[in-house]
């Protein structure tokens, strides 16, 4: 809880994946990916429940082994095409049906497994204190808009119009993209219409992007590794 507000971490999870088989479960330094998360949302003592939603038993299975709820997600969101909002309403009318009161929602995302607790705790306290709708972690964009190209029958041109993209990287303006690792929101302001994550009255969270990684393909994964090898290093040395 935050000052008497339930808090829920939703942790979406669908068994597909075409570019790492079984990804959700796939050892991490021989623990399962999605653990990663459930396990950091378990010692923050501010979330009260923490529910998974997947399609897939297997996932299931290692979730609940590990301290998390299960929802079972709808078939027709378990696809390439579905979007994360989509099963967040899903998710989110299933615990108003059953009575649910909590106000204030998390979703961290299993693919980003090495987010960091004080990240997750400044989101949902700006949520909370500045009575935002939705709040989520941003980093230093990794390629500035300014030197993004359209090609258009192999003709190129800027992809801001007017934009100088050889100028000194230091001249460019600042820019910045959503990290992946925390997206907090107010359960009671979600609509059928929510278009997505970030909505309504909004708000930022800055994050150095040390941490943030969207595991997508085995380069992502192996990069991880070596992430993660690093954390646990510098978490020991005195």
């Amino acid at each position: 809880m935050i000052d008497s507000e339930r808090v829920i971490a939703i942790i979406p999870a669908r068994g597909g994946s075409k570019n790492i088989p079984q990804k959700n479960i796939r050892p991490l330094l021989g623990k399962p990916l999605i653990a990663w998360t459930i396990d950091l949302a378990r010692h923050i003592d501010a979330i009260d429940r923490i529910i998974v939603s997947t399609d897939c038993g297997d996932i299931a299975n290692i979730a609940e082994a590990h301290g998390a709820e299960i929802h079972e997600r709808s078939s027709h969101l378990a696809s390439d095409t579905a979007l994360v909002i989509e099963t967040v309403l899903e998710l989110s009318q299933w615990l108003d049906r059953a009575g649910e009161s909590a106000r204030y929602a998390l979703l961290l995302e299993p693919t980003s497994p090495l987010r960091q607790e004080r990240d997750v705790l400044r989101c949902l306290r700006r949520l909370h204190e500045q009575n935002l709708d939705s709040v989520a972690t941003f980093k230093p964009a990794e390629l500035n808009p300014h030197r993004a190209w359209h090609i258009d029958d192999d003709v190129p041109r800027s992809y801001i119009e007017g934009s100088v993209p050889w100028l000194p990287r230091q001249q460019l303006p600042v820019a910045y993209q959503l990290s992946g690792d925390v997206y907090a929101f107010r359960r009671d302001r979600l609509t059928p219409s929510t278009p997505g994550m970030l909505f309504g009255h909004a708000g930022a969270v800055m994050v150095s992007g040390k941490h943030s990684l969207d595991i997508d393909n085995e380069c992502d994964f192996c990069l991880a590794e070596l992430m993660a090898r690093e954390l646990q290093h510098d978490q020991v040395t005195p």
